[in-house]
């Protein structure tokens, strides 16, 4: 009889955060859909949850909403961080890309993408 307490889905702070045990799904993925208003069976099939998982999380999140919502906030605060860092690198990797001169061989390729896109703008 305690094996079957045992195999009831709990939430558990990994590496990830607050996660729902057995799986790699954290409540911040669930609350992405609460606060979105997605129904409860959506949100189970989307991370193919059993009822037990689904209750577990979303139960969790009713019980200890202070501390799940702040927690939230902070990974989606470190998230937007991450790619705007992502996004200023990827720009200044686009830059030095265009300014560097092409390789060798490859001259009257970029000559034809050149005027390709002088017709684009042309016509745009």
């Amino acid at each position: 009889m305690s094996e079957a307490i045992n195999d009831q889905p709990k939430i558990v702070r990994t590496e990830r955060g607050l996660s729902i045990s057995g799986t790699r799904i954290t409540i911040y993925d669930v609350m992405d859909y609460v606060t979105a208003d997605y129904p409860t069976h959506f949100i189970q099939g989307l991370f193919n949850l059993s009822e037990a998982q689904i209750e577990t999380a979303l139960q969790y999140i009713q019980n200890n909403r202070s501390l799940v919502e702040a927690e939230y906030q902070q990974v989606l605060q470190e998230s937007e961080e991450l790619q705007q860092h992502y996004k200023q690198q990827n720009h200044e990797r686009r830059l030095r890309s265009q300014q560097s001169p092409p390789k060798p061989g490859m001259e009257a390729a970029w000559e034809k993408l050149r005027v390709q896109r002088a017709r684009r703008q042309l016509s745009a």
